[in-house]
């Protein structure tokens, strides 16, 4: 299939490269409309018990569950006049409004039935409603009315809440993707530029970046008309779509230079390219969309927006790799290496021009020599610095996002929930709210529920139809709009932090309460609760699907069953060590200065499984780009002794590993566009998985890939008989050259310590 393609690409550059074109055109037109598609939330899933609470309390009892939180802040006071004024004021506006409900204000309660709306210092104090719109239309509606809200003289005024906090989430997410594409492009090129030496040939990496991000959208405009996608899959979007641009063009047009310098024609280069690296880039692109495809099994459209995100940039990718990319080196020909910038670099500073130096006398493969000769410490080493790194992960704790994730420098919600955890004896936006549907038993068993629900240590007050209750007695009056036919609602206030231990543990004595009748809990602390339960379910039958899939891939690929193996292992420690060190930055704070968020004392549950199932498709990305250059040597050796493995792992390494490492630093980059998010999920998304590869690249493949497989020896490509007649039915073996005895050709004079050779030439 590759050869039918690398020949489309040869015989017909032009028609392809028109044809690219067109489609890049249209899809940008296509896709432009999609953010207007994106949807918010989805990280609750629609059927748990907390957001079919959610549903009923949005229909029938508004205002029960308060969206909409406005601060007044006096210097003078919350019952100074000016500040009585600026409430009444702003009261007045939100209650005539056809789209806010269920409001309640300090100075319309007053300080007996509304103390719990003022501050304890007592300067600020709260209006809270209900904006009547559903989680897409929530941000843009609660943008407008935050716009259009009065703000009086005399007093500090500042909105926030879960609409408001969505809307600047978004706005965020948006800013910061496009301020680290504008990051990462010219540091990329530089890097590129460092690697090819040509600006050609470093410019065409960032195009098929640019290519695929294009094209990736309008393939997610046509999903979101038959599935909800969200909005932060547009991080993933232009984060994958570049990164792996770059890293898959990196490979073709390194691998094509080398079959240039190696005196093949240009066309036999471009065929031989494509069916090696090709092939690599092929097995690679699969191995990352299976990975993704794993987040499918979570019943949640946060996470499945990122599978169907990672599956159309990863296809992208690879095609425009394998097709488009091949066909503008068919019209380059040598003209790939123009425009060197290197060349007047040296005339300045009198240095010769390069020598070619066989892969035998370069420093990767002394490296590879070196590590083999003293395996068993190699490898002894990086793994237990890999477990010590890893270590802090058995401590993690994961949770639901609150303001907290977004910067208060960028955000109102993020001051007025600061304000409410530190200033008020209950905070507004941690109450529970009791659903009892379809309750018609009357105020007196519904009375007596709201005194056990009050009499819960860490409960400041119950509000319902039958009154509102502190500590077992009734202090005023049935609220009104809290019981009808639908059945009736509880407000629990309180000042826990509803992610904290204290909130669960709070969440469980409400729950032992007995209630009169069927009861469903909703609020940040239950929805937390359903969170981790619906993650924790399928997490074990996500990871299971991931390393099958890995584990049959592998084995297509190499013919051997303990390669696999080990890559799995390996996979498992460098990941264990990223998500050791996001525990140690983001849960326990460690860096929160230096990087601007604030610990929480958790991890946000969502973003552990989404960095799980990308970072185990990105190293195994460079697994497979490592062991595919291995195996082409080891079937170009005479396979009969353990020398034979070592020299070819020596070789693998030597001819790929100023590649990959540079493609690994290029996608780290990238990555890192992601980590100056002012959004702290997305910092630890961006930052986990540059430093995922880095470790992965740097210690993994160069130090305990190679000392395993000299361990390991021709044991590492072993398959049982029936195995290996199966390989050798159904197994991916197309490659530029039967896999004959390789001669080596005697290696060129290297050039003078210091002298005439820039730290790459010759290397790839």
């Amino acid at each position: 299939m590759l050869t039918r393609i690398a020949r489309l690409a040869i015989d017909r550059p032009k028609p392809v490269l028109i044809g690219a074109l067109l489609v890049v055109i249209a899809c940008g037109v296509f896709g432009v409309s999609v953010l207007d598609r994106f949807k918010e939330g989805g990280f609750v899933p629609p059927d748990a018990e907390s957001a079919r609470a959610s549903r009923i309390v949005d229909r029938h009892f508004t205002g029960a569950q308060p969206n909409l939180i406005v601060a007044v802040t006096s210097d003078d006071g919350a019952d100074s006049p000016t500040a009585r004024r600026a409430g009444d004021t702003v009261t007045s506006w939100l209650a005539s409004r056809h789209d806010i409900g269920g409001v309640r204000s300090y100075w319309r309660l007053g300080p007996r039935d509304g103390g719990a709306l003022r501050s304890d210092d007592g300067r600020s104090a709260l209006i809270t409603a209900r904006i009547d719109a559903d989680d897409t239309d929530l941000p843009k509606v609660s943008r407008r009315i935050k716009a259009d809200l009065p703000r009086p003289d005399g007093v500090t005024l500042r909105v926030g809440g879960y609409g408001i906090m969505t809307d600047e989430l978004n706005s965020r997410t948006v800013k910061d993707a496009t301020v680290g594409e504008a990051v990462a492009f010219p540091v990329s090129l530089v890097v590129l530029v460092v690697v090819f030496g040509s600006l050609i040939a470093a410019g065409l990496p960032l195009l098929v970046g640019a290519v695929s991000i294009v094209t990736t959208l309008a393939i997610l405009r046509l999903v979101t008309a038959f599935a909800d996608v969200s909005i932060y899959a547009l991080n993933m979007t232009t984060l994958l779509g570049l990164a792996l641009g770059i890293d898959y063009s990196l490979f073709i047009v390194s691998r094509y230079r080398e079959e240039l310098r190696a005196g093949h024609g240009l066309q036999d280069a471009v065929l031989r390219t494509v069916r090696t690296a090709g092939r690599t880039v092929v097995f690679s692109g699969v191995t990352v969309a299976l990975a993704l495809a794993a987040l499918i099994v979570f019943p949640v459209f946060f996470l499945k927006s990122f599978a169907y995100v990672g599956i159309a940039v990863v296809l992208v990718a690879v095609l425009t790799a394998v097709l488009v990319l091949p066909a503008a080196l068919t019209l380059l020909g040598h003209r790939v290496d123009r425009l060197d910038v290197r060349v007047p670099l040296r005339r300045l500073l009198r240095l010769r021009p390069p020598h070619a130096v066989a892969a035998e006398r370069s420093r990767w493969y002394r490296m590879v020599v070196v590590v083999t000769r003293h395996a068993v410490p190699v490898a002894a080493l990086t793994v237990a610095g890999l477990l010590l790194l890893g270590a802090p992960f058995l401590s993690s704790k994961w949770g639901y996002p609150d303001d907290r994730v977004i910067s208060a420098s960028v955000s109102e919600a993020r001051q007025v929930g600061d304000l409410l955890r530190d200033g008020f004896a209950e905070d507004a936006s941690a109450a529970t709210t009791v659903v009892l549907p379809g309750y018609g038993g009357g105020e007196g068993p519904l009375a007596g529920y709201a005194t056990g629900l009050s009499r819960v240590p860490g409960v400041s007050e119950v509000t319902s139809g039958a009154g509102t209750f502190v500590h077992g007695d009734r202090v005023a009056p049935s609220s009104q709009g809290l019981i009808n036919d639908a059945g009736a609602v509880l407000r629990v206030g309180t000042a826990a932090d509803p992610y904290s231990a204290d909130g669960k543990r709070l969440l469980s004595a409400l729950r032992a309460v007995p209630a009169p009748g069927e009861r469903l809990f909703a609020g940040a602390a239950a929805e937390n609760e359903d969170v981790l339960d619906a993650l924790a379910e399928p997490l074990p039958l996500a990871a299971g699907l991931m390393a099958l899939a890995m584990f049959v891939l592998l084995f297509l690929f190499t013919g051997s069953l303990v390669l696999p193996l080990k890559a799995l292992v390996m996979n498992a420690l460098s990941l264990g060590a990223a998500f050791g060190a996001m525990v140690w930055v983001f849960q326990e704070g460690h860096l929160s200065g230096l990087l601007g968020f604030t610990a929480t004392g958790y991890l946000v549950a969502n973003v552990p499984v989404l960095m799980f199932c990308v970072a185990f498709g990105l190293s195994m990305d460079y697994e497979v780009f490592l062991l595919a250059r291995i195996r082409e040597e080891w079937l170009a050796s005479g396979r009969t002794t353990t020398e034979d493995n070592t020299r070819a792992v020596a070789l693998g390494v030597a001819r790929t590993g100023r590649v990959f490492t540079a493609a690994a630093l290029l996608m780290a980059i990238v990555l890192v566009g992601m980590g100056i998010s002012k959004v702290s999920f997305l910092q630890m998304c961006g930052l986990g998985l540059a430093l995922t590869v880095l470790v992965d690249a740097v210690f993994v493949r160069c130090l305990l890939a190679p000392a395993m497989m000299r361990l390991l020896g021709r044991f590492n490509w072993w398959a049982p008989a029936p195995l290996a007649r199966l390989h050798g039915r159904i197994g991916l073996t197309e490659g530029p050259s039967s896999p004959e005895p390789r001669v080596p050709a005697p290696a060129p004079r290297t050039a003078p310590a210091g002298k005439g050779r820039s730290p790459g030439d010759g290397d790839s």
